[in-house]
């Protein structure tokens, strides 16, 4: 490409680009026009099933199906993929009359896919169809159908699955958010399938579980002197200690940064004690707080550590910004 016909092909680039945005925009609209009763039905049949969700596809349509039964899988229903070749070959035993199979085929008239219907059937087991083609053997088969035509496809030859394909995903997407919502499904149940997530961290990590415990907690007593109190802090390095009674309820907390401002008003430091230069009554948290409860609270107070108490207003653990980092709460 030289230089001169650089700005006319970086126009067509982007016209055709364009031009296939608008086209798969304009299949959705109209997969969504043809929405009705159809949909419905297939949403209660998914809610109702006792087994699982099987999903099935040959080529994009197979992609697409992977992609749909992950989402199903992650928003409270069991759901896994088969590739209607191998079922052919033995994995329809995978199959039971208690499970729902979704069948992905836009023309309907899938060879791998036609093949295993018959069994489908004879097996009892319920059958939804994507296909663009309401008509075809998969919709004649099926107990539900959902129409996923498409005018045309965005590839310039009208051959390669493009907006076709766009439309069952979203679709599959439409199913899904249709049936979490009818579940009640929540925020700790996406959390609970997916614990490695940073949601799920976000709402599966309590305090607990982060916070450091033991020897490694920062405490003197109210009597400690403040060399005691620096010593604490250094050794523990937290930038901070907590000062508690002989039962190990929270009094008060002190911080280098209170120790840089003692210093920075000229006052004698050498008799001091922790009850004349502690914060009283400092905040805490329980250790069956979440995580990211510190995290928030961090932030609003600008403060680097939360001391974590027990049941029984105990200090039990201590938790800063740098725990929270490794723990992926932050």
């Amino acid at each position: 490409m030289t230089n001169s016909d650089a700005p006319g092909q970086y126009a067509h680039i982007l016209g055709l680009a364009k031009q296939t945005l608008t086209i798969e925009a304009q299949a959705i609209l109209r997969v969504q026009a043809h929405l009705g009763q159809s949909f419905i039905d297939s949403v209660q049949a998914l809610l109702s099933v006792k087994g699982r969700v099987v999903v099935m596809g040959m080529g994009k349509s197979g992609h697409i199906g992977r992609k749909i039964a992950a989402t199903l899988a992650s928003t409270g229903t069991p759901a896994f993929f088969v590739h209607p070749a191998e079922a052919s070959h033995g994995d329809l035993g995978m199959v039971t009359r208690d499970d729902l199979v979704i069948a992905l085929s836009n023309s309907g008239e899938s060879e791998e896919l036609s093949a295993i219907l018959p069994q489908i059937k004879r097996q009892g087991v319920k059958l939804l169809a994507i296909t663009g083609n309401v008509h075809s053997t998969l919709a004649q088969y099926a107990t539900w159908v959902i129409d996923s035509s498409v005018e045309k496809e965005a590839c310039p030859m009208n051959l390669a699955p493009t907006a076709s394909t766009t439309a069952q995903l979203a679709l599959g997407d439409a199913l899904a958010v249709a049936v979490l919502d009818a579940r009640g499904f929540k925020q700790d149940d996406f959390a609970r399938s997916h614990p490695g997530g940073s949601l799920g961290r976000r709402l599966l990590t309590h305090l607990g579980d982060v916070m450091r415990t033991g020897e490694d907690i920062p405490a003197v007593s109210l009597t400690a002197g403040l060399t005691e109190l620096m010593r604490e802090m250094s050794q523990k390095g937290l930038g901070a200690t907590a000062i508690v009674d002989a039962n190990q309820h929270v009094l008060g907390i002190f911080t280098d940064g209170d120790l840089r401002r003692l210093v920075e008003k000229g006052i004698d430091l050498r008799d001091l004690t922790a009850a004349q230069v502690m914060h009283p009554n400092p905040t805490t948290l329980r250790d069956l707080a979440l995580a990211v409860e510190a995290a928030e609270l961090m932030e609003q107070k600008r403060i680097t550590s939360v001391l974590v108490v027990n049941e029984q207003n105990q200090l039990c653990g201590v938790v800063n910004s740098n725990d929270l980092m490794r723990a992926k709460v932050i």
